[in-house]
């Protein structure tokens, strides 16, 4: 298997673990104002999160860099070509990461509100323009003959790129209601289960519409596994959450969440950005990636450094569990 293949592979399993383990954190940080009804309520939800959701932001970053390293050129017209989506996400996670850690340094109503708020916002802003980043990945973006993108943030804006936000967010919120309900009791609990009854049925419409219509546009036969496994992991969780079964009902989340962004990825491939100008403009896993000397470098250090990360952050789940 060639080294850009590889390291196309392992970006991709660094997106996939990002929006499975932050997934959940946007999903608690939406729900905040919905399911704690006092100040006591929001910090049991902000408790589940506490202990983990930093390290899950490790795998943003590292995401970034490995596709700086790999891909330079998909990394630079990626951050060119979408830098204010880009922007307004990084500005919304630093906002998100400061409520976090501002919230509980006053004992104040008004000061923790402000915070919840900011929280919010934080939380929602990442997990649409997330989906719609990504769907105009698959659906291809205005690149000239330079692979520099020739388009406005306007044209990022569009239907397909919409839906896409709509399904990230929908898929993020029912996991965050479902790994409330795992990790509380009483009240808070039983709101997160009636959550999950809602945002389910929303998630299995407008996700299955997202994964339907990228099959059908843009799919390969490769693909059609991965969005009918989806499909079905969404149905299962809706049972799961019905008949009070939390811990399948999270396994099903996570896997539709990463059976979506490997039928994503699936699609993509050989493809980093198609150009919707002419095909001989876009990025490929070849003319996108960095030298060989560099993948073989970096997978070795990537062979050597991946286990034991894996194994700290498993670490850290179980001692938190």
């Amino acid at each position: 298997m060639a080294a850009t293949t590889v390291w196309f592979i392992i970006i991709a399993f660094l997106w996939t673990g990002y929006f499975f383990l932050e997934g959940f954190d946007f999903g608690v940080g939406v729900l905040l104002p919905v399911l704690g009804r006092s100040d006591a309520e929001r910090s049991v939800l902000l408790g589940t999160i506490g202990p983990v959701w930093d390290g899950n932001e490790v795998w943003f970053i590292v995401a970034g860099a490995g596709t700086f390293a790999a891909f330079p050129e998909w990394y630079a017209t990626l951050f060119s070509g979408f830098y204010l989506p880009l922007l307004a996400i990084l500005l919304a996670l630093i906002v998100r990461a400061v409520a976090l850690e501002y919230r509980g340094k006053r004992e104040d109503k008004a000061w923790r509100r402000r915070w919840d708020r900011a929280l919010f916002w934080g939380s929602l802003v990442p997990a649409f323009l997330w989906g719609v980043a990504f769907a105009n990945l698959v659906r291809g973006v205005p690149l000239n003959a330079a692979h520099e993108y020739a388009g406005t943030v306007v044209d990022l804006l569009n239907p397909y790129a919409l839906l896409g936000g709509l399904a990230t967010l929908t898929l993020f919120l029912l996991h965050g209601a479902v790994f409330v309900a795992l990790k509380t009791t009483g009240e808070v609990r039983r709101r997160a289960n009636r959550a999950a009854r809602l945002a389910v049925a929303v998630a299995i419409v407008v996700g299955g519409a997202f994964l339907l219509l990228t099959q059908l546009l843009y799919g390969k036969p490769a693909t059609w596994p991965a969005v009918a496994a989806a499909a079905l992991a969404l149905v299962g969780a809706a049972l799961a959450n019905a008949r009070g079964r939390e811990g399948w009902a999270f396994a099903g989340t996570g896997a539709a969440i990463v059976l979506a962004v490997v039928t994503m990825f699936l699609a993509l491939f050989p493809h980093v950005m198609p150009s919707t100008i002419a095909a001989a403009n876009g990025l490929t896993t070849a003319n996108a990636a960095a030298s060989p000397y560099t993948l073989k470098i970096m997978t070795i250090v990537a062979l050597a450094i991946t286990p034991m990360v894996l194994l700290y952050q498993g670490w850290t789940y179980w001692v938190f569990r």
